[in-house]
C-alpha cells in the first residue's frame, strides 16, 4: 500500500510540473493594445511644422497654421506621422491612391504603408497631391493598418491646404494635402491602410 501511495504522489507532481510548464509557455494575449501599450513619444509642434514644411515643399509658416489648427482641435500631440503623395479622381463617384511612411520616435526606420479609398458625393475632377498625414491615438506601427470609415468633422482650407479627420477604434488621423482642396468636404467614403498597393479602394 505504501509504494502504491508513493507511485500516485510522483504521478501526480509530474502532471502538476507540465502543467506549470504549459502555463509558463503558453503565449499572451495577441489582443492588442493592452494598457501598458498605450504609451508612445509624441511630437512637439516645432518638429512637425519643420517635417511638414520638407515634406510638402511650402514655406514653414504656411503648413504651421494647419498644424496649429490641428492641435487645437485635438488638444493634444500626435504620436506619428504619414509623408507621401496620393492621387485621387472622381465623377460621383471616386477613387484616392497613396503611398507613403509612417514615421514614429521610437521607431528605428519609418514603415511603408498604402492607403485606398472610395467616396461618394457632389464631387467631379481629379488631383495629385502631396500629404502630411498627423497621427493620434498610435502606439504601435501595426495599428494603423486598418479601414477608417467616413470623413469625421467638416473639412476646411487653411491658406491653400486642405485638411480633414479619419477616425477608427480611438486612432484619429489628419491628413494635410497641398493645393488641390475643391474635392475635400464634398463626399464622404471610407479610407483603408496597408502593408501593401490594394487596387480595389474598398
Amino acid at each position: 500500500m505504501h509504494r502504491r501511495q508513493m507511485i500516485l504522489s510522483g504521478l501526480a507532481t509530474a502532471a502538476g510540473a507540465s502543467s506549470l510548464g504549459a502555463c509558463a509557455s503558453a503565449p499572451a494575449n495577441p489582443n492588442y493594445p493592452i494598457s501598458s501599450d498605450n504609451t508612445a513619444p509624441a511630437y512637439t509642434f516645432d518638429e512637425l511644422v519643420a517635417a511638414g514644411s520638407k515634406e510638402l515643399g511650402i514655406a514653414a509658416e504656411v503648413v504651421g497654421g494647419a498644424i496649429e489648427r490641428v492641435f487645437a482641435d485635438q488638444g493634444d500631440r500626435p504620436t506619428a506621422y504619414i509623408a507621401g503623395e496620393e492621387g485621387s479622381g472622381a465623377v460621383v463617384v471616386g477613387a484616392r491612391y497613396g503611398r507613403g511612411a509612417l514615421h514614429m520616435k521610437d521607431l528605428s526606420a519609418s514603415q511603408e504603408v498604402f492607403w485606398q479609398g472610395a467616396s461618394v458625393g457632389w464631387d467631379w475632377g481629379g488631383n495629385a497631391s502631396r500629404v502630411f498625414t498627423l497621427v493620434y491615438g498610435l502606439y504601435h506601427p501595426d495599428m494603423i493598418y486598418r479601414r477608417y470609415p467616413g470623413v469625421e468633422g467638416s473639412a476646411y482650407l487653411i491658406a491653400g491646404l486642405g485638411v480633414n479627420y479619419q477616425r477608427a477604434d480611438g486612432i484619429t488621423l489628419a491628413p494635410i494635402r497641398t493645393g488641390v482642396g475643391l474635392r475635400l468636404g464634398a463626399n464622404v467614403g471610407t479610407m483603408s491602410y496597408s502593408r501593401q498597393r490594394n487596387l480595389l479602394p474598398f
